[in-house]
């Protein structure tokens, strides 16, 4: 009969037992001489006190020359991962289908076997022959480069134990399976136990892994949540896949910091590293367009200019359509109130359209004064200086708030020959080269702009 058991009756300790199906003890009779089993173990202060103690040492005397990371060969991505691959590190690759991923990666095992090391990759989701195709306009291809095509994730494992490459890739920990755990392939169950299995032969063997995964709609990484804990570092791999630019970003890394952003373009010989964003980003701009600004973002700790664009044109429906893209519309929905409540820019029975230029996403609140000033411009047909950025937070109230790293978006703008800033009040210094034109409210902006004083 079940009942209560609040103290063992082996150890005589107070809430050590745990609830569980009895089961016979390995080579005894049903009951174990009155010993509590839990899957054929005993109680847990058993399991502590019989455990093998391992002595703890000084954190000083631990030695991280093995802790240096190996350079990728992608100058671009080396910058994200503090300078490449850690021994023994896992990286998770997240990113939309069709985003570049795969490709971002069969480069960097290229250039590791071209530099005479041997690099794997184990494609559940492609054939060999497809994998081939798809490698051939990377360039030749060296013999150091393996590919093992197969969903068994401890097959994959066996090959990277028994190949010792100098990193190796799975693409994807969602595609391969455990044939020791239950459920398909992509189940939670086969996620993390696949996932556990190839961090255990990279800790072991001292082999960087990296792990392609998919994302679900919203863009976050499917799977467990403890997929993310699992491993060392998160990269992501972001864009338009409409436009060519790519960023890549890591969101967690336990060998740097998680500020650098590396940027590529997607071509037809697949993903090139970007030494110059802005002839790409601003190379086509149009001068003296109306609803066109400048705003220097800060992607990661990397300032990079973006132009955003606005229009507004006069609706034949009864609800004005707000279209966003790059811009949250969440932002854009309160940006338009505060404009028409505090600036007095009429922009009722109008369709309102926001984009930034190369698929680029803006995400940070500091966006606000760039884009509000756009909307203010294309809604009077005013265009703004070209040697103008504009940057700050505009709250409920209309006051334009500061941002962080005023100094450095400033910098970057004046290098690039920008001359003029509008910025919240706060700021009060800026690099040789460029003024500050200080606003307090979105409305002494908005009648600058009326007034042609931003105007060229």
């Amino acid at each position: 009969m079940l009942r209560w058991c609040g103290r063992c009756p082996q150890c005589s300790g107070w809430n050590t037992v745990v609830s569980a199906i009895e089961e016979d003890p390995p080579g005894g009779k049903p009951g174990g001489a009155g010993r509590l089993w839990r899957g054929g173990e005993p109680c847990v202060t058993e399991r502590i006190a019989s455990a093998e103690y391992a002595s703890p040492i000084p954190l000083a005397d631990v030695e991280a020359g093995q802790a240096r990371p190996r350079s990728t060969g992608l100058g671009e991505l080396d910058r994200v991962l503090s300078g490449g691959f850690v021994p023994g590190s896992v990286t998770l690759v997240g990113g939309e289908p069709g985003i570049g991923k795969s490709t971002l990666l069969l480069q960097a095992l290229h250039a590791a076997s071209t530099s005479g090391a041997t690099s794997l990759l184990v494609s559940a989701e492609e054939s060999a022959e497809q994998v081939r195709l798809r490698a051939s306009r990377i360039g030749p291809l060296p013999r150091g480069l393996l590919v093992l095509a197969g969903n068994d994730a401890a097959a994959a494992a066996a090959a990277i134990a028994e190949e010792r490459p100098s990193v190796a890739v799975v693409d994807s920990v969602q595609a391969v399976a455990d044939p020791a755990s239950p459920g398909t392939p992509g189940s939670v169950a086969q996620v993390r136990a696949c996932a556990d299995l190839l961090v255990r032969v990279a800790k072991s063997h001292g082999i960087p892994v990296v792990l392609v995964g998919h994302v679900t709609k919203d863009g976050a990484l499917a799977g467990p949540r403890v997929l993310e804990h699992l491993v060392d570092t998160v990269l992501s791999v972001e864009g338009d896949r409409h436009h060519a630019l790519r960023l890549v970003r890591a969101l967690k890394h336990r060998f740097g910091p998680t500020g650098e952003i590396g940027l590529f373009q997607m071509g037809d010989a697949g993903l090139t590293e970007v030494a110059d964003p802005y002839l790409y980003l601003l190379g086509d701009r149009q001068s003296g367009s109306p609803g066109s600004v400048i705003f220097p973002a800060i992607e990661g700790q990397r300032p990079l200019l973006v132009e955003v664009q606005a229009l507004a044109a006069l609706s034949s429906s009864s609800q004005p359509r707000r279209l966003t893209q790059g811009v949250d519309p969440a932002r854009l929905a309160l940006l338009v109130a505060v404009l028409e409540r505090r600036a007095s820019v009429d922009l009722r029975g109008m369709d309102v359209f926001t984009s930034t230029v190369g698929g680029i996403r803006l995400n940070e609140p500091a966006a606000d004064l760039a884009v509000a000033l756009a909307l203010g411009s294309a809604s009077k047909g005013v265009a703004v200086r070209d040697d103008t950025v504009a940057f700050g937070e505009v709250g409920l109230g209309g006051e334009v708030r500061q941002v962080p790293h005023a100094h450095r978006r400033l910098a970057e703008a004046s290098r690039l020959g920008f001359r003029r800033a509008l910025v919240p009040a706060a700021v009060d210094r800026a690099p040789a080269g460029i003024s500050l034109v200080r606003v307090g409210t979105l409305a002494h902006a908005m009648s600058l702009a009326r007034a042609g004083s931003l105007a060229g």
